[in-house]
């Protein structure tokens, strides 16, 4: 009876101790994954912010969100990119579709940026988007 006790004490213990485990999104590093309509809201709302573009230099040509700074998802690697150099700046992050802004914000979040937030992608924006550099 005792062995029993020990056992499920221990049990206990190391469901516990999986069931709070971080995840990115609660460590106060990683990124949170929000709507373009609260994207809208912190742009207009927050100072400071940087909003970042991570497709290619002709999609961002082509047609991208006033003020957004092209950094390609492609050019994010272990190095910070130079044009975020505060890593507690609030960064929002989009893509065509939402694909490489998730992978970006990921690798962001992988080298201790904090307050990311990933929009999706321009294709279904229905603000403001402007062409050529």
């Amino acid at each position: 009876m005792k062995h029993m006790r020990l056992i499920l004490l221990w049990l206990i213990f190391v469901l516990t101790g999986c069931a709070s485990e971080k995840t990115p999104e609660n460590r106060g590093g990683g990124y949170q994954r929000i709507s373009q309509e609260e994207a809208k809201e912190r742009m207009e709302r927050d100072d400071g912010h940087v909003i970042v573009d991570v497709r290619r230099q002709e999609e961002y040509d082509a047609g991208h969100i006033p003020g957004a700074i092209l950094i390609p998802n492609e050019s994010i690697n272990r190095d910070a990119p130079e044009a975020l150099p505060d890593y507690n700046q609030i960064i929002l992050i989009y893509c065509r579709s939402g694909n490489r802004s998730k992978q970006a914000a990921e690798k962001l979040a992988a080298m201790g940026y904090r307050g990311i937030y990933d929009f999706g992608g321009i294709n279904t924006w229905t603000g403001e988007i402007v062409t050529g550099d």
